[in-house]
């Protein structure tokens, strides 16, 4: 295994949790605004919506990060930014040019995320995660 396949999903990893982590934090100081962006863009239940998905975001990122549960930590990551971006940037509903070219730029960075996210659902987490030591223990027995 070269240098560049034992060290790229460990970096990839830690550059998705950084992504979501920082959201989450933004998302939990700016309580009140992102609740009134939600519910202006007819977000059900919205502050129960944004705990959850603050709770999932920093849930999935320690998944990412530390290697653990790291295919269903992806999996959840990924079923939460599909619908946050069908939910949010619906830029298909715009109806103003320039908002609706910034709002699906926003909207293409998270499926390409979301694909990502889909690589390490298929992948597995690489040789540096707490994941591979769980394995072998229980190969060992």
């Amino acid at each position: 295994m070269s240098f560049s396949e034992m060290i790229s999903p460990l970096v990839g990893r830690a550059v998705l949790a950084w992504f979501f982590l920082s959201g989450a934090l933004s998302y939990a100081t700016q309580w009140e605004g992102t609740i009134g962006l939600m519910t202006i863009k007819g977000v059900p239940a919205p502050a129960l919506l944004l705990a959850l998905g603050v709770i999932v975001m920093i849930l999935g990122s320690l998944s990412l990060l530390f290697g653990f549960n790291t295919r269903p930590g992806a999996l959840l990551l990924f079923a939460f930014t599909i619908a946050a971006s069908v939910l949010m940037h619906n830029y298909w509903r715009i109806s103003d040019v320039a908002a609706r070219d910034a709002d699906y730029q926003i909207f293409a960075r998270n499926i390409a995320i979301a694909g990502a996210l889909l690589l390490l659902v298929g992948m597995g987490p690489g040789p540096f995660a707490l994941d591979n030591r769980v394995g072998q223990k229980k190969k060992q027995r």
